[in-house]
């Protein structure tokens, strides 16, 4: 029996129509040094292009008319293929991954996880905190949920919960995600002290060129002041010059 021979590879699908996939009759046309040829025939538009020794690409079909330009298209989609190994290379994918915990877990296991969490968040990557039960532990589960909040507390600065602690089976679980970079760099904004406020005098200032009168305060006759009226038993009695016989 012979060998089974491997189907080749599917082509990929063209994104752009190239030439004479282009249907319409009518193209909006531009030249490859970018300047705006107006709409033309298809078919003129496409002898231009050979006439350069270029092809005539569709880069906006949703136009009307739609929208083609004259360039090299090899070298075309050689630069997009670069851009996009380029953008998949800067982008780094984000993973999970687990810290397994004990409900007594020595303090020293208890740093060394914690540091492994700090590291993955740090890394940008999301962490599933796991507390294991044995035996007739399960029957006590806030001893996870202690280890847990541990855990949270000394992770606090890089991580926000995503999943509260829950129970499956003999396991309790909780999944954390990294914060965002802007918050785990963040500076605290500078405290600016006030300067204290003057204190206001009690006393208010004179205007200038009056001085302070030094003489004894003046009296109710000093300042003209009426005197009192007399006493009404004198105003009542008659005067004897002026009483009738």
């Amino acid at each position: 029996m012979g060998r089974k021979r491997s189907k080749p590879a599917p082509r990929k699908k063209e994104t752009h129509r190239v030439g004479r996939r282009i249907r319409v009759r009518e193209v909006r046309v531009i030249d490859a040094d970018g300047s705006s040829l107006g709409i033309l025939a298809t078919q003129d538009a496409m002898r231009r292009a050979d006439e350069q020794s270029l092809e005539l690409v569709e880069v906006n079909p949703k136009a009307s008319p739609p929208v083609c330009k004259i360039m090299d298209y090899g070298k075309f989609k050689y630069e997009n293929a670069k851009r996009e190994r380029d953008a998949k290379k800067n982008k780094k994918s984000q993973e999970l991954k687990e810290v397994k915990f004990r409900p007594k877990t020595h303090d020293h296991d208890f740093t060394f996880k914690v540091k492994h969490a700090r590291r993955f968040l740090e890394d940008n990557n999301k962490v599933r905190l796991l507390v294991q039960f044995r035996g007739r532990e399960v029957v006590h589960p806030e001893t996870g949920r202690d280890v847990l909040n541990r855990v949270i507390k000394e992770v606090m600065d890089l991580a926000t919960v995503i999943q509260v602690p829950s129970m499956e089976g003999n396991r309790m679980s909780m999944i954390l995600a990294p914060k965002a970079r802007r918050d785990v760099n963040a500076k605290p904004a500078p405290v600016i002290e006030r300067a204290p406020a003057p204190e206001r005098s009690t006393r208010r200032t004179r205007a200038a060129g009056e001085s302070k009168p030094t003489g004894p305060r003046p009296t109710s006759d000093d300042t003209g002041a009426p005197e009192p009226a007399a006493d009404q038993d004198e105003a009542a009695e008659p005067s004897a010059e002026t009483a009738p016989v």
